[in-house]
């Protein structure tokens, strides 16, 4: 469940980013509106500009054609009351109908603070009375009542940054209450494809927001674990065949090779037919030992074949093997050559004496098997601080780079060949490598260094 913590993070990762560029764009935005906005006079001073331009003259009062034209722009209209008969004493053309012409202190307040007849207004000190400028309805919203509590104002920045807080806050409890739910329905997700790596049976409840996802996984592990049962078939049917077949070809194959070796040692028989009969002996044979294979690669695939381990001297062991090969090689066809360092007496590893002989056979009899013609084999036992090599190698014909590719990748002993007129390794080193594997060691397959075939056991020290 690493993975969760680590969504965990990217989903903190990215609320954190997302706050941080959010701040930084709300930034932004009040600093270009604040640009925008800068550049406009604001009504206060235009009012006040307005009030410098109107001037006191002998026919009353008047203003400057280019003020005019501004306000008129606008659509700012513009007022003079007198400060003593609180009467409009100066107007622009533009007044509207419903402004009035007479004004009291109260009126005049209101007009200083908000609106005249729904219009925003702005007032100035003009000469001899109160410049009031009105601007479009709609055009700014003043704030009639403006007095804060003194306390408020001195604690402003505490409460901003108290108010950012809570808000900070709020977007964290709500980013965890989400998450949670997201987590809850990954995790029944998360362990159940880790269960079909496991290949365990799998049933989430197909609901929530990813139902969708739920429902495919568990199709998937139905199909897996109806695949499973038909593999599960197919191997014990495969088992069985194998041990029905060994069964009753045994009892025959016992029979003929008993009534050969009584033929094979009659003297009324020509030479011709003994030598036939030999021939038909050591084909039984042959066909023993395939069983015998069949059996043995069988319960070592399945686990079957108990293994008896103990200290076991691999150097002592496999030169014994050697030994019973050069006895048996009356003609001297194969000779055997010791490459063992002579100061290596002992290696020492947990193993099952029987199944590791088995295997050094196999190997120097598959020498055998491959060359007609004869060959030289060499034997070799080395040790390191954390294997024993047992390596046998033939200066014989050798197999191609497809063969010993083959040879090294092959998942299971029951191969289909298509090419049965072609002479390969098959069956005895596939049970080599299935021994060594039972004892958690390793077989490499390669050139010999002689020109032939190399096959190099490892088994770990004790």
């Amino acid at each position: 469940m690493k993975s969760v913590p680590k969504l965990i993070g990217q989903f903190i990762g990215i609320l954190l980013l997302s706050i941080f560029l959010i701040f930084v764009l709300n930034i932004l935005a009040l600093f270009f509106i604040v640009l925008h906005q800068s550049p406009n006079e604001s009504p206060y001073t235009t009012v006040e500009n307005v009030a410098d331009s109107l001037h006191k003259t002998d026919n009353g009062y008047e203003m400057d054609n280019a003020t005019l034209t501004d306000l008129q722009n606008e659509d700012i209209w513009a007022i003079l009351i007198d400060e003593n008969t609180k009467t409009v004493v100066w107007e622009t053309d533009n007044i509207p109908d419903t402004i009035p012409d007479i004004y009291s202190l109260s009126d005049i307040s209101s007009i200083t603070s908000g609106y005249l007849d729904h219009y925003p207004t702005y007032t100035g000190d003009a000469e001899n009375g109160l410049l009031v400028l009105g601007y479009p309805k709609n055009s700014y919203w003043k704030h009639m009542w403006p007095s804060w509590e003194y306390q408020f104002i001195a604690h402003l920045p505490q409460t901003i940054l108290v108010v950012l807080f809570c808000n900070f806050l709020l977007i964290i409890i709500i980013y965890i209450y989400v998450t949670r739910r997201l987590i809850k329905s990954v995790n029944p997700m998360v362990r159940g494809i880790q269960n079909l790596a496991a290949r365990r049976q799998v049933k989430l409840k197909e609901k929530g927001v990813l139902s969708e996802l739920a429902v495919n996984i568990n199709q998937t592990s139905q199909l897996l674990q109806s695949q499973e049962r038909e593999l599960e078939n197919r191997e014990t049917a495969r088992m069985n065949w194998i041990a029905g077949v060994s069964h009753d070809i045994r009892t025959p194959l016992s029979m003929v090779m008993g009534y050969a070796g009584q033929l094979e040692g009659n003297p009324r028989l020509t030479s011709e037919e003994q030598k036939k009969v030999s021939v038909i002996l050591r084909q039984s044979e042959k066909m023993r030992n395939l069983i015998n294979d069949l059996n043995l690669a069988s319960k070592l695939e399945y686990n079957m074949q108990p293994l008896n381990l103990k200290k076991t001297n691999a150097v002592a062991l496999v030169r014994q093997v050697v030994v019973d090969f050069i006895n048996n090689d009356v003609e001297n066809k194969y000779p055997i050559e010791w490459k063992t360092d002579e100061s290596l007496i002992s290696c020492i590893t947990q193993a099952d004496e029987d199944l590791v002989k088995r295997a050094v056979t196999n190997l120097i009899q598959n020498c055998i098997n491959h060359n007609e013609n004869g060959c030289t084999i060499y034997v070799s036992v080395c040790s390191t601080q954390s294997k024993c090599s047992i390596t046998v190698e033939d200066d014989g014909i050798g197999a191609s780079d497809e063969q010993i590719e083959k040879l090294n990748n092959t998942p299971h002993y029951m191969i289909s060949d298509n090419s049965t007129s072609e002479q390969r390794h098959g069956l005895g080193l596939l049970i080599v490598k299935q021994i060594v594997k039972s004892h958690n060691g390793r077989m490499i397959i390669e050139h010999s260094r002689y020109d032939g075939f190399a096959v190099t056991l490892e088994f770990p020290m004790e």
